[in-house]
């Protein structure tokens, strides 16, 4: 995937945060960010499973299934787990800064 893509994926996923983020710094909202982190684990794996059975499905024969459907379907399952990716590096890049801070 290309740089400009993982910055267009990762600008989406700023705008949607900004969307979501309250004001108040309460234990409430620690707990949405892991709930959104599961939450987009959850969608990440829906949509391989999903292009997974269509994948199945077309080379099974099934005449409703054509392959730009699947070609759609598996390109977004690859974007979204490459998403994902980029998002666990970050947060463990994160991590490790935070873990290498002098005391």
């Amino acid at each position: 995937m290309s740089q400009m893509n993982v910055e267009q994926v990762l600008n989406q996923m700023r705008i949607l945060s900004q969307n979501n983020v309250l004001p108040d710094t309460s234990s409430a909202n620690r707990t949405d960010f892991s709930k959104l982190l599961s939450d987009s684990i959850g969608q990440v794996n829906e949509l391989q499973k999903e292009s997974q059975e269509m994948k199945t499905a077309f080379e099974m024969g099934d005449p409703t299934v054509d392959i730009p459907e699947v070609m759609i379907a598996v390109q977004k399952a690859s974007l979204s787990f490459e998403a994902i990716t980029e998002v666990r590096n970050k947060l463990l890049s994160a991590y490790q800064e935070v873990m290498n801070m002098p005391v």
